[in-house]
């Protein structure tokens, strides 16, 4: 695997735009110039845990209902969380289907 422009190996540079959800994704976003592959994992971080966020702030503001759809939200962005490490760290673009279409047009 090639490097990235952070001195990172592009795998291990994928890995960690996802290691603090979309923080890390926009940390990787603004330093990594060239690499289009963790460009991409970057992206794809934000768009992905933005989205996760977001829908947990609204979640929030629900009384009851709220509270059973974010413990189901936290469960599948731990699931998200791992497999999109993992395939990022094997050298997989891997691509969600909305975000990962909308971080490749992003990064292109």
């Amino acid at each position: 695997m090639e490097k990235s422009s952070t001195g990172l190996e592009a795998n291990v540079a994928g890995l960690l735009c996802y290691v603090l959800g979309w923080i890390s994704g926009l940390v990787f976003i603004l330093i990594e110039k060239e690499n289009k592959f963790v460009r991409f994992h970057a992206m794809q971080s934000i768009v992905v845990f933005g989205a996760i966020t977001l829908a947990s702030i609204i979640l929030g503001w629900m009384p009851f209902i709220g509270g059973v759809l974010s413990v189901l939200l936290s469960i599948l962005a731990l699931v998200l969380w791992i497999i999109l490490m993992i395939k990022a760290y094997q050298g997989d673009k891997y691509k969600l289907p909305w975000a990962g279409n909308l971080a490749e047009k992003q990064t292109s």
